[in-house]
């Protein structure tokens, strides 16, 4: 007993697959006024019919009245479809009025909720059938009576199940074009936070390198003089000064740039090599630079700024996993033969005065992607003999 009250319960609970309803469009007016209007016409025919086929008198006003409330319960059928079906079908069952809008109901039901309501309310109508020929005589053989019920029955309700099905494909379609979209989305954004990743790292991970070192020699120099520890913060305080605005500079570059704001500045090239190369210097770096480029103003600039960017990074890591270890740098090309970079220092060492500086471990990934979609290539690892070498090449077109 438990289990078909459960049943019965579930029968008229929506489903997760009922369609929803929505807002009454302009054409959804339309067609509920002609629908109403197409209901009373063809009611008030039917009892007509009946009317002339010997219906009682008493029963006239009963069965337009009822009629009447049928038709208008026509206009909740999207909010509540198998509300106003089954009432409909039933108030059929005793009114020739509301013959056509129980029909009506039962397609919508049939359009906009599962099948198995669609078959109980249809199991309902077939079931009333004898009371309708018996209180509303049509004329006509009852094998035609009956006939004509069941078929009618069975088209309606078909006819329901594939619009139901029509609208079912449709709100898949829409719901896969919206997942479709938002991963779109997604993926855009996760591709604008690597490139935000990577500007950032390549940008700020030589200056930090370069406040680290300098920081690390006043800490392992407590006998260093005043002078020379004023020299080392005054290089520490220059450094932090221009790592804050290149992160300016990045973040504006990042952002494109609003409406009314001015001119981002002018991204470094490979034009910038000798400033960082001395910079490097500076911070006590040992490094053997061999530039066959006599105008580094003639590389092109994506391809200026994309060789300065492997240049500071393969620096960077130099200071991080060997400080105390000499680094040579070897840049080389000409237009339509490409540029070439080769960095290589020897084996990794540590020394006593020098801090290991962490990192991401994804600063040459991002390079080699870099190098990658600018048509060249990055190849980098130990050499074999404890040290460590990067080679790149990047095309340099006329």
């Amino acid at each position: 007993m438990s289990a078909r009250r459960l049943t019965l319960i579930d029968l008229f609970r929506p489903a997760d697959d009922d369609l929803p309803p929505r807002p009454r469009s302009r054409r959804d007016w339309v067609l509920d006024s002609v629908l109403f209007v197409a209901a009373v016409v063809l009611g008030a025919t039917s009892l007509v019919t009946s009317k002339r086929h010997g219906l009682h008198e008493p029963l006239i006003a009963v069965d337009a009245l009822c009629g009447v409330a049928a038709c208008l319960a026509l206009w909740g059928r999207r909010r509540w479809p198998f509300a106003v079906g089954l009432v409909s079908l039933l108030i059929s069952g005793v009114s020739s009025f509301a013959g056509p809008a129980g029909v009506i109901g039962l397609y919508t039901v049939a359009a906009y909720r599962r099948w198995q309501m669609a078959l109980f309310l249809a199991v309902i109508n077939l079931a009333l059938l004898p009371a309708e020929r018996t209180i509303h005589p049509q004329g006509g053989s009852p094998a035609s009576y009956y006939i004509t019920g069941v078929l009618g029955t069975a088209v309606i309700v078909a006819w329901g199940m594939f619009r139901r099905g029509r609208l079912a494909a449709q709100r898949e379609r829409l719901l896969r074009a919206r997942a479709e979209e938002q991963l779109r989305l997604e993926q855009i954004r996760h591709l604008e936070r690597e490139r935000i990743a990577r500007e950032m790292h390549d940008v700020l991970a030589h200056r930090i390198s370069l406040l680290s070192m300098h920081a690390g020699a006043l800490e392992f120099r407590p006998d260093a003089s005043p002078e020379e520890i004023s020299r080392a913060a005054g290089v520490i305080r220059a450094s932090a000064h221009q790592a804050l605005e290149d992160l300016r500079t990045v973040i504006g570059f990042l952002r494109g740039g609003a409406e009314g704001e001015g001119p981002q500045p002018p991204q470094p090239t490979l034009a910038a090599l000798p400033d960082l190369l001395e910079e490097s210097r500076e911070a006590g770096m040992r490094l053997n630079a061999d530039v066959r480029i006599e105008d580094l103003s003639t590389v092109p600039e994506t391809t200026g700024r994309n060789a300065l960017r492997i240049v500071q990074e393969a620096l960077t890591n130099a200071r991080k996993h060997a400080g105390s270890a000499s680094v040579d740098l070897r840049i080389d090309g000409a237009p339509t033969e490409g540029l070439t970079i080769d960095v290589h220092n020897p084996a990794l060492v540590l020394t006593a005065a020098a801090t290991q500086i962490p990192g991401s471990g994804t600063g040459l990934v991002g390079l080699a992607e870099r190098a990658t979609l600018s048509g060249g290539h990055l190849e980098y690892g130990p050499d074999g003999n404890g040290g460590f070498r990067l080679r790149a090449w990047l095309p340099w077109p006329r």
